[in-house]
């Protein structure tokens, strides 16, 4: 009998702390721009949700032996010392919509184009558990982007990372977006999430897949330069969520990062004024695991569905070897390198086919895809390795062979030359390029 009442208690006890009737409140005691060190909170737990003087919402980002440390992702006021602060008790969760496709939306489940919170929003992670390798297959289908230098040379298949990097004005986003725009009727479902833009740049991305018919299938999940950093910090991985969200329902979902050197600036940020210890370049020594753990989630899942990631990162003065990009990679499954002087010489997109690798390859292509790509590729490398040298010696004297051969790559690289939303079929590409190399 006593052990029934006690179950009867318990229960009763659980329903209590289920509805938040039980608090467990701090107060303030410090505030560095948008981190809260808090007093008084001895229950609480990493990531645990807390609001703020009523108004302000957060979690908790660092326990320390007498205080926590509060990130703010929410404020509509100012934060004072002394104000109260209360433990939720449970972890904190973005807000998605799956009615928000077609939109450009936050975290908080927000429309950013009307500032209207959707109705049908549910709690989601902002980090699953790690996927079991077990559970995962390998990466074998083609990711049609309808850009020869891709599809063609370097091919991405549906569960591979593949890195986009070069310097500003390379047309890295651009390639991004003709690749969300070559998925029209391929069933696939797209990420757009662009890390510390402005809210026109964003619009401007929305409008143009808007008038392409690609937003039908997009979510834009932005955190605008305006926003709060660890908003800005938290976003990636709660695309990472929706995408995961839609990958167990056996969709193939294409999630581009727009860009991660951005994100490791918003954590290193953040984790300066947390107070913790600069390594390398001011970043925190946790920063290869910060994006290893994110773009570890894109994979071939056994249920059919997949998750491709195109994380983009920013470089100066044409340098790949900086601290974030040799970090990512090392985690990607390649990289395709943007020229800044292919750019200025009108050669779109402005690939530097030198550098760019794809560490899956053939394994993603159809087979006459293959088969010709592997010809296009190798003569291709071997007209750029040679063609400054030739281009200064007289045509005419040239074996018929060699001049033939310069020619040939010639036209390769002429072949390759796109404009932004001009998508090919493969049926094109092979039609296009077995007459090249069969001239």
């Amino acid at each position: 009998m006593s052990q029934y009442v006690e179950n009867i208690i318990q229960e009763k006890m659980d329903k209590i702390n289920s509805k938040g009737n039980v608090y467990e409140v701090g107060r303030v005691i410090g505030v560095t721009d948008y981190i809260v060190e808090v007093s008084g909170l001895i229950q609480v737990s990493f990531n645990e949700k807390v609001v703020i003087a009523g108004h302000s919402i957060g979690y908790v980002s660092l326990i320390r032996r007498n205080s926590i440390l509060v990130s703010v992702l929410q404020s509509d006021n100012s934060i004072f010392i002394g104000d109260e602060v209360i433990a939720t008790g449970e972890p904190f969760h973005a807000k998605f919509s799956p009615s928000s496709m077609s939109h450009i939306v936050d975290i908080f489940g927000t429309d950013r184009m009307c500032d209207e919170v959707f109705d049908d929003c549910i709690d989601i992670e902002v980090e699953n558990p790690t996927i079991p390798i077990m559970d995962r297959r390998a990466v074998c289908r083609p990711l049609e982007t309808g850009i020869a230098g891709v599809d063609l040379i370097y091919p991405i298949g549906k569960g591979q990372r593949q890195l986009i990097i070069g310097d500003k004005k390379t047309g890295k986003t651009q390639i991004a977006l003709d690749a969300i725009a070559n998925q029209k009727g391929k069933d696939v479902i797209c990420i757009y999430v662009p890390i510390g833009k402005v809210k026109k740049n964003v619009k401007a991305v929305y409008q143009e897949l808007q008038k392409r018919g690609a937003m039908d299938y997009t979510i834009i999940l932005a955190a605008l330069n305006d926003d709060l950093p660890p908003a800005l910090f938290l976003t990636p991985y709660v695309a990472a969520s929706i995408a995961e969200y839609y990958m167990m329902q056996g969709k193939d979902v294409l999630v581009v990062f727009d860009d991660l050197k951005r994100h490791a600036n918003v954590h290193r940020e953040i984790s300066l004024l947390s107070g913790k210890v600069p390594g390398r370049d001011a970043y925190p020594p946790d920063i290869f695991y910060v994006h290893s753990r994110l773009l570890e989630r894109g994979c071939q899942h056994k249920c059919g569905g997949s998750i491709t990631m195109l994380p983009i990162v920013e470089t100066k003065g044409g340098d790949i070897t900086g601290y974030i990009s040799t970090n990512i990679i090392s985690i990607t499954d390649g990289q395709l390198v943007m020229s800044k002087k292919n750019f200025d010489k009108g050669e779109k997109p402005a690939i530097q086919y030198g550098l760019s690798v794809s560490r899956l390859g053939g394994a993603v292509q159809e087979k006459e895809v293959k088969k010709l790509g592997a010809r296009v590729r190798r003569e291709l490398l071997s007209y750029l390795d040679t063609r400054e040298v030739y281009e200064l010696a007289n045509v005419d004297e040239m074996a018929p062979e060699m001049k033939k051969k310069l020619f040939r790559g010639a036209d390769i690289l002429k072949g390759l030359k796109q404009y932004k939303f001009a998508g090919r079929t493969p049926e094109e590409m092979i039609d296009t390029f077995t007459k090249i190399m069969d001239e």
